[in-house]
């Protein structure tokens, strides 16, 4: 598998870390991790769009995740159902890598492009065991109250 590596800088007198581009099969898709917080370090591009997200102290799951309404994708992805299982990381790292979708697919979903400074949630698949770095690769992003499939294209 091709890796390509990116630097990003995880905030003023950090050392920046080497971040690596991973297929699907790399992460844990038997566990999913719920995040929230504010988005650092946007980069709004292609091969995918990428963020650092700067987690707060006393990450909650909210009341409503399992019951929030998933939208179809041309994927076949059991949405209720990871919503249902979505747990919060086990590791307490102030900050996360976070994978998007490529550009192509976020333009199909109409998803509105993150700034710095943005709030955003995301439900995805970090490695098993939560070893390595701190990556998520989001499978649904909420965004300005929806919700957006990022595996596929909209049904």
């Amino acid at each position: 598998m091709q890796r390509r590596h990116f630097l990003l800088a995880a905030g003023a007198g950090l050392a920046p870390a080497a971040w690596a581009h991973h297929g699907w099969s790399s992460f844990d898709q038997g566990r999913p991790i719920y995040l929230e917080g504010r988005a650092t370090n946007v980069a709004w591009r292609n091969p995918h769009a990428e963020l650092t997200l700067e987690v707060p102290p006393k990450l909650s799951l909210p009341a409503d995740l399992a019951m929030r309404a998933v939208p179809a994708q041309a994927a076949n992805v059991d949405g209720a159902g990871l919503l249902k299982a979505a747990q919060l990381p086990t590791r307490k790292d102030a900050r996360w890598a976070i994978e998007l979708a490529p550009l192509t697919r976020m333009n199909a979903w109409g998803v509105p492009e993150i700034k710095n400074g943005d709030t955003v949630a995301m439900l995805g698949f970090t490695f098993a065991g939560e070893k390595g770095d701190a990556i998520l690769r989001v499978e649904y992003l909420f965004l300005g109250g929806k919700t957006y499939g990022l595996r596929s294209s909209p049904a």
